[in-house]
Order: C-alpha cells, then sequence, then structure tokens
C-alpha cells in the first residue's frame, strides 16, 4: 500500500520539482485523475486510458458515453475535463485580442486550430476582422453532412454587417483530412468574394481544416 501511495504522488511531485513540461501524458492524465482503482494505480489507469482512446486529443474530444464506458471514470470527471479543456482553448484565444493583426497565415493556422475541434461532418466558419485585419469575432456559420456543408452568400453578408466586419477569413473543414480544397471549395469562395464586394468586405483567405493541419488558398494563389 504504501508504495502505491507514492506511485500516486510521483506525478505531483515530479510537477513540482521540475516543471509540467517534463511530464509524460500519462502522468499529466494521472495528476487529473487523482486516483485509481483498486489494484490498478493511477498512473497504470492514465496509461490504459491513453492506450484506449489513442493518444490525449481523442480524450479530450471523447462523447459523456465514450468517456464513462472506462471504469472508474463518471459524469464528475468527464465535466471537469471538458471544464479543464475550455478553459485551456480560452486561454490560448487570449493572446488574439483585438490588438493583434490577422495579416500572417501562421497566426491564423494557429488560431483556428484552437477553435476548430475535428467533427465528422463539415463546418463553416468566419472570421470577422475590422479594417485593420483585427478580430472582431469568430462564428461558425454553418454546419453540414459529412460530405458538404450548405453555405448561404446572404447569410455571410447578413452577419459582416451585424459585426460591422472590413475584412473576413472563411475556414472549413474536411472530416477526410485531405487538405485539398475541392473544385466546389475555390466556386464557393469565388462566389462569395463577388457577394461580399459589394458591401465593401474584403475576403483575406479560406483555410481548409483537416487532422490538425491547415491550407491557405490565399498562399496558394487560389483567391
Amino acid at each position: 500500500m504504501k508504495n502505491k501511495s507514492i506511485r500516486q504522488e510521483m506525478p505531483r511531485e515530479k510537477l513540482l520539482r521540475k516543471g509540467a513540461q517534463y511530464l509524460t501524458d500519462a502522468e499529466l492524465l494521472a495528476i487529473f485523475l487523482r486516483t485509481g482503482l483498486p489494484g490498478k494505480g493511477v498512473v497504470e489507469l492514465a496509461e490504459d486510458m491513453l492506450t484506449y482512446f489513442g493518444g490525449v486529443q481523442p480524450i479530450m474530444e471523447a462523447t459523456p458515453a465514450q468517456f464513462m464506458a472506462i471504469k472508474g471514470l463518471g459524469q464528475a470527471k468527464y465535466v471537469q475535463l471538458k471544464a479543464t479543456s475550455e478553459l485551456t482553448r480560452r486561454a490560448l484565444n487570449e493572446r488574439f485580442d483585438q490588438a493583434v493583426t490577422f495579416d500572417d497565415p501562421e497566426k491564423v493556422h494557429d488560431y483556428l486550430l484552437i477553435n476548430f475541434k475535428p467533427a465528422r461532418h463539415e463546418r463553416f466558419a468566419v472570421v470577422f476582422l475590422n479594417s485593420k485585419n483585427q478580430l472582431l469575432r469568430f462564428d461558425f456559420l454553418f454546419e453540414g453532412s459529412i460530405n458538404s456543408a450548405q453555405v448561404y452568400p446572404r447569410t455571410v453578408a447578413q452577419s459582416c454587417l451585424q459585426f460591422n466586419a472590413a475584412a473576413v477569413i472563411f475556414a472549413h473543414n474536411h472530416p477526410s483530412g485531405d487538405l485539398k480544397p475541392s473544385e466546389a471549395d475555390i466556386q464557393l469562395t469565388r462566389r462569395l468574394k463577388e457577394v461580399l464586394a459589394l458591401i465593401d468586405v474584403r475576403v483575406l483567405d479560406h483555410f481548409i481544416i483537416g487532422h490538425n493541419q491547415t491550407f491557405s488558398m490565399a498562399a496558394h494563389q487560389m483567391i
């Protein structure tokens, strides 16, 4: 029993001694879990979870049913996990306040990956910017099937007027992970650009997102 208690305290002690960056995924997860199961230490439980889900990200994205399918994990742990995930997202987003200018594809790449969670269907989002290309708002405007999303130019234009946007960046995910824009993606971007030009809103870019990677249409001279 004494050895088991020491094993449970080791990740916390290691974090205090060396810093969180020196802990393994299992050790960090063990700190979150706090306790193991009868006959199974907390680090071992964490290792089992990582194996079962296939990594940290699938754990963070698990549904309540998927998460609680693991013995010893209940609703309280799930709520804690989601709260921790959302706090992390908000902390990262604080880097992108109105003082930040979205003039660099890498900066937009980082912002989109923070806010675009993997999904089994397409989601179409708009980054609304002011005349200095500073962030006004980020919104998911359309949700689609696994293959396509219905995007309505009138709705996009109305949102631009509502938020007084001077420029926009579009983004949508490909659930397959394929980053190559389809012909439909290219035609949609051109149509949106034409419509928004009528209300003096510039289209700066359209990003395709898949499996923690992005493709900038502007960087590939496709805008």
